[in-house]
């Protein structure tokens, strides 16, 4: 255990990332000081110095405050980093140079989640959606929670949920193998498509590890499987398994499911009833299918059916999830993080059944050279779906750049006429209004930048 009574400061290398920017809000509220790196200034940045974080943005020392950069300070602070944050990094050196403690960012979490009752929510997709669901049921009942997310509530403007219960819910992170820090009471397994094969070599290593990870989970534990992948999954001694999904076979199984304008209609079978026409307002078949795990996880946790109920209706997503930024007659336009080729499947298909029937423009921007270069063909054939499909060049996030690896690999095995090669700085320029019906910009890297120019300018069109 990490002794915290001696500790005056915690100082973060990435805290500009959406997992470690969570860790610094919760010991900022819990009174320590708070400081942190990061390459560029971001809305998550400004926020956290809003609230008294001092933060830096260059690489080097002479800018950190002296609790943090005096050696003499050493036994008074812990240092944070993510592994995203190359070894070669300025900061990182000088502070294991002078043997300052040193943690990752999945330790600091596995810290916390041995100290309560964690839900924890793995999964290669689906995870930051079903975390921020489950969450929300539990907030919004007599349960209460607190709650690190991978994204931005849409309910709470954040990705940190602080309250009082029992009850941590997490996002079982894969990547670096970071989920096998936690020892939670109750998982999830949304998904176990190859990813991460930077990491773990080939897909069934990736499989084993999140089998690991199920082995985590403590006697008379809860563990929750997608359907789909129950043959995949093994269900550790001393834990109850279940499943949910579609399928008449599902444990929890979600049925019935309407269209009411924009709203959709639903029922969920579980072992202890049915909940009949639920109302729920967040788009996207795929986004049923998550809530039916968190309504699992919330029952299991003693949250009510009518609880439930008035919870989902009020449900309002999470940024860059399906997050539909402008939606008038005639345009559309939808950020989401999606950066593997099933998680761009499910967005496509979400887009697909919610806009029926309308042209869709996509403008992707891959994320990690690795995961272009494993995944080229799938990324092509999905693209190819896209009535016209806009590449950006590849975002390396920790890597270096990979000879032969780019953008053009997955454009050259594409099919569509209608795709094109584009810089990241020309796309609000030649963005046409009177063109785009329904536009999608799609991947997990610095696109969001993109965001706020695009809404603006198709606001703007219908404003003249």
């Amino acid at each position: 255990m990490i002794d915290l009574r001696t500790i005056d400061g915690i100082y973060f290398v990435g805290i500009g990332g959406i997992g470690m920017s969570a860790l610094a809000l919760y010991y900022e509220q819990e009174g320590f000081l708070t400081g942190g790196y990061d390459r560029s200034e971001s809305a998550i940045t400004r926020e956290l110095e809003a609230k008294g974080c001092f933060i830096t943005y260059n690489d080097s020392m002479k800018e950190v405050p002296p609790l943090f950069s005096d050696v003499s300070f050493r036994d008074r602070v812990i240092v944070v980093y993510t592994p995203a944050i190359p070894p070669e990094n300025h900061l990182i050196t000088f502070f294991r140079k002078n043997r300052y403690r040193i943690y990752k960012r999945s330790e600091i979490l596995g810290e916390i989640s041995s100290s309560g009752d964690t839900v924890a929510i793995a999964g290669t997709h689906g995870k930051t959606t079903v975390s921020t669901m489950t969450a929300h049921l539990l907030k919004q009942s007599h349960v209460d929670c607190t709650a690190f997310l991978g994204g931005i509530s849409k309910n709470y403007s954040s990705n940190l949920l602080t309250g009082g219960g029992r009850y941590i819910v997490m996002e079982a992170d894969e990547f670096d193998r970071s989920f096998h820090r936690l020892s939670p009471l109750m998982a999830v397994v949304t998904s176990v498509d190859a990813d991460h094969l930077d990491i773990y070599g080939d897909h069934q290593s990736m499989i084993n590890a999140y089998n690991e990870f199920c082995s985590k989970i403590r006697k008379q534990g809860l563990l929750f499987v997608n359907y789909r992948i129950r043959d995949r999954i093994e269900i550790p001694a001393g834990v109850s398994g279940y499943t949910y999904g579609s399928e008449p076979e599902a444990d929890y199984r979600y049925y019935g499911v309407r269209r009411s304008g924009n709203n959709y209609i639903f029922n969920i079978h579980t072992p202890g009833g049915v909940l009949e026409d639920l109302e729920f307002h967040f788009p996207g078949i795929v986004n049923i299918e998550n809530l039916t795990a968190a309504v699992a996880l919330a029952m299991n946790c003693g949250v009510t059916a009518d609880e439930i109920r008035q919870a989902v209706t009020g449900f309002l997503g999470v940024r860059r999830r399906f997050d539909i930024r402008v939606d008038l007659p005639g345009l559309a336009y939808i950020d989401d993080y999606a950066h593997h080729p099933e998680e761009i499947r499910a967005c496509i298909t979400n887009v697909r059944e919610y806009f029926a029937g309308r042209k869709i423009t996509g403008i992707f921007q891959p994320h990690l050279f690795s995961r272009t270069r494993d995944h080229a063909d799938g990324f092509a054939a999905i693209l190819d779906e896209l009535d016209e499909a806009i590449l950006l060049p590849v975002y390396p996030a920790r890597e270096k750049p990979i000879p032969g690896v780019d953008s053009e690999m997955i454009f050259s095995r594409m099919k569509s006429p209608n795709c094109k090669l584009m810089m990241p700085g020309d796309i609000p320029g030649i963005i046409d209004p009177d063109l785009i019906d329904v536009l999608v910009t799609i991947g997990a890297g610095d696109i969001d930048k993109l965001v706020a120019p695009i809404e603006e300018k198709l606001l703007n069109s219908r404003l003249k």
